[in-house]
């Protein structure tokens, strides 16, 4: 009798994103403002008669367009959380992890982490393994800064590489369109071009995230909060993908409050008064420019088992 769990966890965009200079080891402290948005990766867990981890993927994962070149061997992050939570807990048990994608790919949206914390907590569950999500948080920081957020979800300002979190209380939700690209831009590659643009520059060290900004999340106060949307990484993601740009500015001119890149992009999001302006945004944009677009808002709740779906085969 093999039981399956399924859980899911949510992909994010990033409202307020400073990036400092690299750093000795490599990376780059940031100050970041994180929101969890309702786009979600769902991974379903299968128990094995032996110790092997198996991937699939499940075929309504939107965000994959060519199925046979998504990788799905060691190098995949849920195969990298289920052999951590193994080690780290002596249980080793195997598991067919099957994975519902729809978060764009390398998009900076956290794709990839939110498939690792929806994977620590279904092999959590399944294995009864015991952790909560503390644990689980600082175990998946070791596979990414983004993970720990994913698991908690809804809204945090993230310093040190992103992966020290200070969750903030949202009173209320906001609307955003989402305009994925046909292509992803390696966050490695982008931060990298970052550093050559501001090679001549003095570039501090950011410590906080600007208390106006907070506020304005926090109050879902609009007319502060689309002033105050910034992301470093803009500048980068424009420059190794300059349509990007064309796209922001169809989306201001369709009504977006602000536009933004997401994390290190492509992904674009556009801040909307609500859900109905948010619809109008994305009729005008696929009416007069074709452009593909999704419909989020945050905040929403981190990883999580999906209950009606845990089952015994």
């Amino acid at each position: 009798m093999s039981r399956t769990i399924t859980a899911r966890a949510p992909g994010k965009i990033n409202c307020y994103f400073k990036v400092g200079p690299p750093r000795e080891d490599g990376y780059h402290s940031v100050a970041s403002l994180y929101l969890a948005v309702s786009l979600y990766e769902d991974v379903s867990a299968t128990g094995r008669d032996d110790e092997e981890i198996h991937v699939s993927l499940h075929p309504d994962s939107t965000a994959v367009s060519d199925p046979d070149s998504f990788p799905l061997g060691p190098e995949n992050l849920v195969v990298k959380a289920a052999m951590m939570l193994r080690e780290h807990t002596g249980h080793y048990a195997g598991v067919d992890l099957c994975i519902t994608k729809r978060v764009p790919i390398a998009g900076g949206m956290g794709g990839g982490s939110a498939d690792a914390a929806a994977t620590l907590v279904a092999c959590n569950a399944l294995w009864g393994t015991g952790l909560n999500r503390e644990e689980l948080a600082r175990l998946g920081a070791r596979l990414g800064a983004d993970v720990p957020f994913a698991l908690h979800g809804g809204a945090a300002v993230g310093l040190g590489v992103g992966d020290l979190l200070a969750p903030l209380l949202l009173r209320e939700r906001t609307d955003w369109v989402l305009v994925p690209a046909s292509y992803g831009l390696s966050t490695p590659r982008v931060y990298g071009m970052l550093d050559r643009l501001r090679a001549a520059e003095d570039v501090p060290t950011p410590t906080e995230v600007d208390p106006d900004m907070v506020g304005a999340l926090m109050d879902a106060d609009l007319e502060a909060l689309s002033g105050l949307l910034v992301n470093d990484m803009t500048r980068a993601a424009l420059a190794l993908a300059p349509e990007l740009g064309v796209v922001r500015d169809l989306g201001e001119a369709a009504g977006a409050l602000h536009a933004l890149v997401s994390g290190s992009g492509p992904t674009l999001a556009l801040l909307a008064t609500d859900e109905s302006h948010a619809e109008e945004i994305m009729t005008q944009l696929s009416d007069e420019a074709g452009v593909a677009t999704i419909a989020v808002h945050g905040p929403v709740p981190g990883a999580s088992i999906l209950p009606t779906i845990e089952h015994t085969l």
